[in-house]
């Protein structure tokens, strides 16, 4: 996501940083760059001048130019544009980090109209949307399918609804896309459901029948929201179809979808300032929980190689098992850190996207992941070691130190690796498990809570505390204290990256 923009500014940027002073020349010279940057990632020509304009203006100031650290300076004026572009509010932090909600506070059924082109991923966004009501929000929720022109629309949200058990309007032959409106308003009101999710048809184009039949649709339903779908991939023919819906139907925000597939981001970065409605989701997979809030702050960070902890820390909260993560947090307590116990934090790590994924996610790691493409690393890493400890005996996982130079030839051979890949794993298990000594030297995991300021029940995933997350899992190893497992293959050796 953003990653050949967030490359082109990254060289930018540390040209700049590395400069003890700033002419107002090299700042100009470096927006000239960031300009041809921002139009090569597909962002829109007016919202790229816009853009390099107030940054302009801000950054040749006088303060800037002779301040301590000026490049820096100029990152953060950067930093605090591109959450301006991207929906972010100056007067509002707190929005900027949280990103636009949806508005279910309204008299229920809470209707949320789905609209867009054909092509663009209503249908399983819909879906998406029926599952985060239902277990963020605590909402029941009813999904119903008003496409009448593609060929099994309505089975397939159907068929979407029960795996994400989020119930279904029943089908019924030859209702046209009005009247099935009518039908699934007065089932939600006999039935009690919260929110009423309408799936509408798309088309191949913008045309005159696609809108007066969204029209129609919103005037039987009166929606709270109406949601746009468009496909990130599509670069600027997604901002012209936002542009063109825009002037039709009031939308209220927008829901960008193959987040995860789209390397240039000038649909996101664009969106916001060519339609005037906030960013409210963005898809990032296939899967039917790979969804997220749009938060302005954590984008721009990311497009700046500064991490994503708030959606690193929600997608711990998300992915972690309560029980697995307290048993390995009285592990830690108990000065007990077996080979299991690594496995469980292996698998955890997997569970929230690999290393890629978190790699992307942590301030600081942009080179790490970096190297990890150039050495050719993938989450197959972490599959192999999880291959290593499961071919080794209850006992052997107990006990490492039963690890002869026999029974790690065994040990090779059962995973499909080399005897040079078992040490490497041990030696890791190894460093974790000193680290998690001198962490209990220090006074334990809720010594460690306390210090985050989170040292209570129920602290926030990463800072342990008895009733915590247990620390984000591989962030550290124990108590998640910072940085990626001590001696991940191909990250630095025995200590690992920091």
């Amino acid at each position: 996501m953003f990653d050949n923009l967030s490359d082109r500014l990254g060289g930018v940027f540390d040209r700049l940083k590395g400069r003890g002073a700033l002419r107002e020349q090299d700042v100009r010279d470096a927006m000239r760059e960031v300009r041809v940057a921002l139009l090569e990632a597909d962002v829109a020509l007016p919202v790229a001048r816009q853009f390099i304009d107030n940054v302009t203006e801000k950054a040749v100031g006088q303060e800037v130019l002779k301040s301590v650290k000026p490049g820096q300076q100029v990152v953060k004026i950067v930093h605090d544009e591109l959450v301006a572009m991207l929906g972010g509010d100056p007067e509002d932090p707190q929005g900027a980090i949280e990103g636009a909600t949806l508005n279910l506070e309204a008299k229920p059924p809470v209707v949320v109209m789905m609209v867009g082109l054909q092509g663009s991923g209503k249908t399983t966004t819909t879906a998406k949307l029926g599952k985060l009501i239902r277990e963020r929000h605590g909402k029941k929720a009813m999904m119903a399918s008003l496409d009448v022109n593609r060929p099994a629309a309505q089975e397939q949200l159907a068929v979407l609804g029960s795996q994400v058990d989020v119930a279904t309007l029943p089908v019924v032959a030859g209702q046209q896309p009005v009247d099935i409106a009518r039908r699934a308003m007065e089932s939600a009101r006999l039935q009690n459901f919260d929110v009423l999710l309408l799936d509408t048809a798309g088309r191949l184009h913008v045309d005159e029948a696609l809108m007066a039949e969204m029209k129609a649709v919103s005037g039987v339903s009166a929606p709270t929201e109406v949601l746009l779908v468009v496909d990130s991939l599509t670069g600027q023919d997604a901002v012209n179809v936002a542009q063109s819906f825009s002037g039709e139907v009031p939308l209220t925000g927008v829901v960008l979808t193959r987040m995860d597939g789209d390397a240039r981001g000038g649909a996101a970065l664009s969106m916001r300032a060519v339609t005037g409605k906030p960013i409210k989701f963005a898809g990032t997979g296939e899967k039917l929980d790979a969804i997220e809030p749009f938060r302005p702050q954590s984008v721009a960070d990311r497009i700046l190689g500064m991490g994503d902890v708030v959606s690193l820390v929600e997608k711990a909260a998300a992915t972690i098992k309560e029980d697995e993560a307290a048993k390995l947090a009285e592990n830690f307590e108990k000065g007990k850190f077996d080979l299991e116990d690594l496995r469980m934090q292996l698998r955890q790590m997997q569970n929230m996207g690999g290393l890629g994924m978190l790699a992307g996610m942590m301030p600081g790691m942009k080179k790490a992941k970096q190297a990890m493409a150039a050495a050719d690393m993938d989450d197959k890493v972490l599959v192999h070691m999880d291959a290593i400890i499961g071919s080794m005996t209850s006992k052997e996982r107990k006990n490492p130190n039963l690890m002869n130079a026999k029974r790690k030839k065994r040990v090779a051979a059962g995973s499909g690796t080399s005897v040079q890949n078992v040490n490497k794993l041990l030696k890791m298990h190894q460093e974790m498990g000193r680290a998690m000594k001198q962490l209990k030297k220090m006074g334990g995991l809720k010594s460690l809570a306390a210090m985050f300021g989170a040292g209570g029940p129920g602290g926030a995933p990463g800072m342990g505390g008895p009733g915590g997350a247990g620390g984000l899992p591989g962030l550290g190893g124990p108590g998640g204290a910072g940085g990626l497992p001590p001696g991940l293959p191909g990250l630095g050796g025995p200590k690992g990256k920091k």
